[in-house]
């Protein structure tokens, strides 16, 4: 894994602009395009209420062939009826004959407040001036700024396999409970595979990754995640670039989950011991997304209990028995307490609120039913993201 802009992938340019979508001045839109043409792999929220973003993507990477995304930020154009359906589509074909692509080649994303149409005479007068951007050495970290909502820092991560290179890029803090993506995310290689095996790796890492982060339950309507290979550095073995790309997702993933709104920490819940992967994702949700784990993290409260609750919630998993199953902060086992060497309770609270004072908090589940196993990310429930949400469209 690696930060450097220097090793990014061959044959990508980025554009961004201010055009408007928020009054604050800073870039809210932007370009990534692949100089040659590039395989694509995608998937999208399941939200009923998609945006015409959505919809137009989907349409797009069907043919499973796209040169790039154009993404507007804090607007998510959603629920704005069949005008924002044509300023969508208006958007997407000028900004793709601008910038010397074919209309169907170009994926559109939008993300922000709903309900609201595109400033649609700012961005026009900005489309007029846009060409085809040229491959630059900060183009990904200028991208991960201009597609922030509520975000407080850009991010993007990085690795090398073989010849290669994975750049990926994500924002999202907020409004994520995905359903086969989350949020916005896009990662750009130079690496070739066969689509057909491109996709199938893609799907699997974000299974196991943004499939596995939650920060408020929410679904968002605007969920878009791409994967662009131009295959400029040639062929790369299959397993290899699964990794990477997994190294990378993990890394965007946990770098939302601590970057939640109003977050001041990362839980990580890994559940093990569970009758399948399904299961095992499915208690970890349950734990991660308790509002009383949730505050109980934040306030540093070795209330484990609370654990033991979310668990219970699960009442559809009769094959889960209490008392088989373990519940640990960090190492600290907290469950069962009559186990053989076990310390007393208030030595075992002291032990908790000690794992708990750090920004990253482990959690870990043995369902003691099978070998399924699955972790999940969120953060904690704080006063912040209470306020930012009071407040998100005044």
């Amino acid at each position: 894994m690696t930060d450097s802009a220097a090793f990014d992938p061959r044959g990508f340019a980025v554009h961004t602009a201010p055009v408007g979508l928020a009054d604050d001045g800073r870039d809210d839109f932007t370009v990534l395009t692949s100089t040659e043409p590039a395989v694509v792999s995608a998937v999208f929220t399941r939200s009923l209420f998609a945006g015409p973003s959505v919809v137009l993507s989907r349409a797009a990477v069907r043919d499973r062939s796209a040169r790039g995304v154009v993404v507007l930020a804090r607007n998510a154009n959603v629920a704005t009826g069949s005008e924002g359906e044509r300023n969508a589509r208006e958007v997407r074909d000028t900004v793709a004959r601008a910038v010397g692509v074919a209309e169907d080649e170009l994926l559109i994303a939008s993300t922000g407040v709903i309900g609201r149409q595109y400033p649609m005479e700012s961005i026009r007068d900005h489309v007029k001036t846009l060409t085809a951007p040229e491959p630059g050495h900060d183009g990904f970290q200028r991208a991960a700024r201009a597609i922030m909502t509520t975000d407080t820092r850009p991010k993007v991560a990085r690795a090398r396999v073989g010849d290669a290179v994975i750049t990926g890029i994500a924002k999202g803090v907020g409004m994520m409970e995905p359903d086969m993506a989350t949020l916005l995310t896009f990662f750009a290689t130079d690496a070739r595979l066969d689509p057909e095996e491109q996709d199938r790796i893609f799907r699997r890492v974000m299974d196991r990754t943004f499939n596995a982060v939650s920060i408020d339950t929410d679904t968002s309507t605007s969920d878009t995640a791409a994967l662009f290979a131009n295959g400029l550095a040639g062929d790369v073995d299959p397993a290899e670039f699964e990794n990477a790309l997994y190294e990378v997702a993990l890394t965007l993933v946990k770098d939302i989950a601590s970057d939640g709104e109003g977050a001041s920490k990362l839980i990580e819940v890994q559940v093990s011991g569970a009758r399948d992967t399904a299961q095992a994702k499915r208690v970890g949700k349950a734990v991660v997304n308790s509002p009383l784990v949730k505050t109980a993290v934040h306030g540093g409260d070795p209330n484990w209990g609370r654990v033991a609750m979310a668990i219970g919630k699960c009442s559809d998993d009769t094959d889960i028995d209490q008392d088989k199953v373990a519940i640990r902060f960090g190492e600290v086992t907290v469950y069962p307490p009559g186990r053989p060497g076990a310390q007393d309770e208030d030595a075992v609270r002291a032990a908790v609120a000690d794992e708990m004072r750090g920004d990253h908090v482990v959690i870990g589940i043995d369902l003691a039913v099978a070998d399924g196993a699955f972790t999940v990310y969120g953060c904690d429930l704080t006063e912040g993201y209470v306020r930012l949400n009071a407040d998100y469209s005044t």
